[in-house]
């Protein structure tokens, strides 16, 4: 044969042309390609035979992918490019000639040999492109999309019109750290991927599910898929011990965004940041888990941006005020302490607590205020104990942010010992955790303070994750029982009844002194008498006081 230069060089420049801009290594796309190439340079098949191991290709035991192909194939004068992989596998790219055919020149044969390397090029290079694409939109331990994709993909059906089409979901499965810590990381992370995979099995080709990160997820899925969604997200069993056939019950907190097709939507962050406020709220907020986003959420998000602006200029200024709600001993109705709420004042104004303490609970901006709480108890208890007054221990709030600060115990103390408070007079009030990792230093925290004699107290016991846990391994020395076990009205068989007894009865007997908030009515106050509670704090007894007349409660 011999070969037309011209018509081999113009084959040749179309061949790279079109195998640059092919993206993925398919039979149909390459004949495509290498077909003119092919019958330029007199090849009868053009192939690429894929082996496990090199042992298989031994036994011709491997799949093939046929790029050409005529109908007599020489399959014993080939040019033959071979490679193994970084796993083992075996590759082999072949070019064969017609039957009865001239054997390639020299020439001809080096041309087929160029021609084959270009091809085994392309295909690394494809390979290479995949793998990237893997890492860079793919996650690695559940084998879904990632984030970014997602965003990749939102951007695409805005492109085209089809967005309205969707709603948008934020999912977080709860108490996931709960699994991890009773399981082990590896149980948990193959329970996760059964139960996406699960959920992934009930959405179509264009619905999309991608991992944000940790046990946080979002996904795109049509409109009349909701339900079913929702369905599942509200709880399903999943496999956690396949021998033992046992499985555990998973459930998730939901934020949805139905996208309207009446909204310009420009930009994939504009219905992640939608679906994500819906999330945050189902959250946080939310009684059943599930929130759907309303245009209202915009107005609360600007509201809470100018709380966050407003914040370090209020504090600096002193706008936020220390309230003292009395604590009450049930025996003599005596004041035997208080716990200190923080009132915000702003323009002469009273800004309720619910208004800005979600919002800088966001951040580490409710660590600021804390500090500054403890600053102005102490400043005050210092004042109360120089003028000679009654002085009662004064309980200070602490988010559960400061669980990231590694120098918390010390910081405390700096505070404490600067205005010369004695211990005895400080009692810090934490709130239950919600992951392993914190339940581990919440517990070195409460013991470091205890062995400097302050006193510590688990604020809403009975609303957290591990509320039981959480006495059993962390020594507390007081139990804050949450308004919610306290029943309106006595009725010793009730449920609530019968737990507040009960958790009043083991707190007690495992040392620990109980108080319970929220109390109203004189009929709750003899439920607590009942059952040997005599601590109480409450709207019965005194709302939250400004400090002139706590200070008048002190003296009397």
């Amino acid at each position: 044969m011999a070969i037309d230069m011209q018509h081999y060089y113009e084959a040749l420049e179309r061949f790279l042309l079109k195998i640059e801009q092919l993206k993925q290594l398919n039979e149909d796309d390459m004949h495509e390609i290498v077909s003119e190439m092919c019958e330029v340079l007199d090849i009868a098949c053009c192939d690429l035979w894929c082996y496990a191991t090199p042992v298989h290709e031994q036994n011709c035991d491997g799949d093939v992918m046929v790029f050409f192909e005529t109908d007599a194939v020489d399959n014993q004068r080939c040019v033959v490019l071979r490679e193994m992989t970084g796993d083992g596998s075996v590759k082999v790219y072949r070019a064969c000639q017609s039957i009865g055919a001239n054997t390639w020149t020299d020439e001809e044969r080096s041309k087929v040999e160029l021609f084959l390397k270009m091809v085994f090029a392309f295909h690394g290079r494809v390979n290479v492109m995949q793998l990237v694409e893997r890492l860079s939109y793919h996650d690695v331990d559940l084998g879904i999309y990632n984030l970014t994709y997602f965003m990749r993909f939102t951007s695409m059906l805005i492109s085209q019109q089809k967005i309205d089409k969707y709603t948008a979901c934020y999912f977080n499965l709860k108490h996931f750290s709960m699994v991890n810590q009773q399981f082990g990381r590896t149980v948990g992370t193959d329970v996760m991927k059964r139960y996406v995979q699960s959920l992934q099995d009930m959405l179509s080709p264009e619905e999309i599910i991608s991992r944000v990160g940790s046990d946080n997820f979002i996904m795109l899925i049509l409109d009349e898929n909701l339900d079913k969604v929702r369905e599942y997200l509200h709880g399903a069993g999943v496999v956690c011990d396949a021998e033992q056939e046992e499985k555990i019950f998973i459930s998730a907190s939901q934020g949805y965004y139905c996208i309207p097709n009446n909204r310009d939507i420009k930009e994939p962050s504009e219905v992640v940041d939608c679906v994500t406020m819906a999330a945050k709220m189902a959250q946080d907020v939310a009684n059943d888990d599930v929130v759907f986003f309303e245009d209202t959420m915009f107005h609360q998000k600007e509201q809470a941006k100018q709380i966050e602006t407003m914040f370090p200029d209020a504090l600096e200024k002193r706008e936020f005020q220390v309230f003292y709600q009395p604590k009450i001993q049930l025996t003599d109705y005596r004041l035997v302490g208080a716990e200190a709420l923080c009132r915000w004042f702003h323009d002469g104004k009273l800004m309720p607590p619910m208004d800005f303490i979600p919002v800088l609970e966001q951040g580490h901006e409710i660590c600021d205020l804390d500090f500054y709480m403890l600053d102005r108890v102490c400043e005050d208890i210092r004042r109360w104990l120089d003028e000679g007054k009654n002085v009662v221990k004064v309980s200070v709030n602490f988010s559960r942010r400061h669980l990231s600060d590694m120098m918390l115990l010390e910081h405390i103390l700096e505070v404490i010992d600067r205005h010369q408070v004695p211990h005895e007079y400080i009692e810090i009030e934490l709130t239950e955790t919600n992951s392993d990792v914190e339940f581990t230093y919440l517990k070195r925290v409460v013991s470091g303070l205890q062995k400097a004699g302050i006193s510590t107290s688990v604020d809403d016991f009975g609303i957290g994750y591990s509320s039981l846990n959480l006495i059993r391994e962390i020594p507390w020395n007081v139990l804050k029982i949450d308004r919610s076990f306290l029943p309106v009205e006595r009725n010793v068989q009730s449920s609530k009844y019968i737990m507040l007894k009960y958790v009043i009865a083991m707190a007690q007997s495992m040392g620990l002194e109980c108080i319970v908030e929220g109390v109203e009515t004189i009929e709750q106050v003899k439920m607590l008498k009942d059952n040997n509670c005599y601590l109480a704090q409450g709207f019965y007894f005194d709302r939250p006081l400004p400090i002139e007349e706590f200070e008048s409660r002190l003296s009397a």
